[in-house]
């Protein structure tokens, strides 16, 4: 390798392609115990077959502890986690399972015209829970971002929609 002369070079450096998850834990401040995690599914832990069964790996060994779990699957495609229960249909989901209260929780559904229903962060029991509103964080993350100027809304959603779906969504985008 020949020895640079002073100089300014342009090169390119090494980035990590691999996808990152991202999750929210909520911990006791006194003890440092984990209490809550917020996990938002991305297509990686939930349409691909080895991220799917690392995440639902994750998702029993919480299950074997006392720590809550808040799942969100804004995600349409796919099959959803597994519950046992009733059996429902619906395009969006949020699971709220707390560690004190397994093997029950609660499943929020939801569909595409609807908007994402309020639910509770749980943190220790007794404590009180705050609702959070991520309709609303995530309508002001839109605006903010300007994803009006960045989502071209011409092209059909993946996966595709119904019938009555599409025909919402098309007189929304035109009014």
């Amino acid at each position: 390798m020949p020895l640079a002369e002073a100089g300014i070079l342009e090169v390119d450096v090494p980035m990590n392609d691999k996808p990152t998850e991202n999750f929210l834990e909520v911990y006791e401040v006194g003890t440092g115990k984990l209490v809550t995690i917020l996990e938002l599914l991305s297509p990686a832990n939930k349409l691909h077959d080895e991220g799917r069964r690392q995440y639902e790996q994750k998702r029993d060994s919480v299950f074997r502890t006392g720590t809550t779990l808040v799942e969100v699957d804004l995600l349409r495609a796919g099959e959803p986690m597994p519950v046992t229960g009733k059996k429902v249909r619906s395009d969006y989901r949020i699971l709220v399972s707390r560690g004190h209260q397994r093997p029950h929780a609660q499943l929020y559904v939801f569909n595409l015209r609807q908007p994402i229903p309020l639910f509770p962060l749980p943190l220790l029991p007794g404590d009180d829970e705050p609702p959070v509103d991520l309709n609303a964080i995530l309508h002001a993350l839109y605006e903010r971002t300007r994803f009006d100027l960045r989502l071209d809304y011409s092209q059909p959603p993946v996966p595709p929609l119904g019938e009555q779906d599409s025909a919402w969504a098309q007189r929304f985008l035109t009014s």
